[in-house]
């Protein structure tokens, strides 16, 4: 199992020492994310600051960029890092892609993130081999290369997607398209076991590919104390207030909950939702247990139903050094 960390929203100055103190701790890779920052920017001071450490989006906000900006990126980063970069998708919400990238939101998000990763690969296909770009969709037609527009061949064009999927759906899309699964934060063991695993091998089964070869990579929410006990209920509280993740709370009896995290989001009272976590759906969606003791917390729950783990907690260099350098080693030695 590989253990990632988790690129806070640093100003991009700091982005190259985050990721090279990632890697002197023995962190196997780092994720960017698209929160407050652009995902791919320091990634690409990250892999100049780096020898080994892998990098990659988790994720890339997908229908706020087209194929080709997309493309052209993820190769460039690939070649920058010597094949080290993974491009991580994510089809955001309704309201976020309309309100807060004014962009269309398609009737069918899961054959438009299918087709987009198509597309993406057929620019990926024309630059290496050459052959003439032609690419016709529903929703893309792509039939325009010349050579000055034409990147050519890279030494690492076999890039890796991760799609971001949390109802069975996107999963068996994942399952289906892509060579990763980046699982939402809010999950079980149980949601992990009983839906997104068969959900990746449906999807697998139908495109004919072994599901196996799909990689899991799960971001875990975790407490070894009272204040952040306190932060991963309130994460925990807004995360089930989405009405696209009921799914979650459902197959533990919480769905009466989730519509009361929900109602209370609509009215914007977020000091009352934390309060709606009780201690069991805490630590069902979150590993609580001593510091020391989160090495095999991780172990324990992920083995055999994820390839990659990443601490919620945002990774800050020379904070918390032991810790991250213990948890390191023991995930890496079981």
């Amino acid at each position: 199992m590989k253990i990632d960390a988790n690129l806070p929203p640093v100003a991009l100055k700091e982005a190259a020492a985050v990721g090279r103190a990632a890697e002197e701790l023995g962190f196997d890779g780092i994720w960017s994310s698209e929160t407050q920052h652009d995902p791919f920017l320091p990634l690409a001071l990250i892999v100049g600051a780096t020898q080994k450490l892998e990098v990659g989006t988790a994720v890339s906000i997908a229908f706020a960029r087209s194929p080709a900006t997309l493309a052209y990126t993820a190769w460039d980063l690939a070649a920058a890092s010597n094949g080290r970069f993974t491009l991580g998708l994510g089809t955001q919400v309704r309201a976020h892609i309309e309100r807060r990238f004014g962009m269309h939101w398609p009737d069918s998000p899961i054959a438009k993130l299918r087709e987009m990763v198509a597309a993406i690969r057929a620019f990926w296909q024309a630059w290496q081999s050459g052959e003439r770009l032609n690419f016709r969709g529903e929703y893309y037609k792509l039939t325009l290369m010349s050579p000055f527009f034409n990147p050519g061949p890279i030494q690492a064009p076999d890039i890796p997607i991760y799609l971001a999927g949390v109802n069975p759906g996107m999963i068996a899309l994942c399952g289906e398209v892509s060579d990763g699964l980046h699982a939402h934060p809010l999950h079980s063991a149980r949601y992990l076991r009983e839906v997104v695993k068969p959900a990746l091998h449906e999807g697998a089964g139908r495109a004919e590919r072994d599901a196996e070869a799909v990689q899991i990579s799960v971001s875990t929410f975790m407490v070894t104390n009272d204040e952040e006990a306190n932060f991963v209920r309130s994460q925990i509280a807004f995360y089930a207030s989405t009405p696209a993740y009921r799914r979650v709370l459902t197959i533990h009896g919480w769905e009466a909950r989730a519509e009361e995290l929900s109602a209370l989001a609509r009215n914007q009272d977020w000091d009352s939702m934390a309060g709606l976590v009780d201690d069991e759906m805490l630590q069902t969606f979150a590993l609580v247990v001593p510091a020391e003791e989160m090495g095999a917390a991780v172990l324990e729950r992920y083995s055999g139903l994820a390839d990659r783990v990443t601490p919620y907690l945002a990774f800050m260099p020379g904070e918390r050094d032991s810790f991250w350098s213990k948890l390191i080693d023991e995930v890496h030695l079981g």
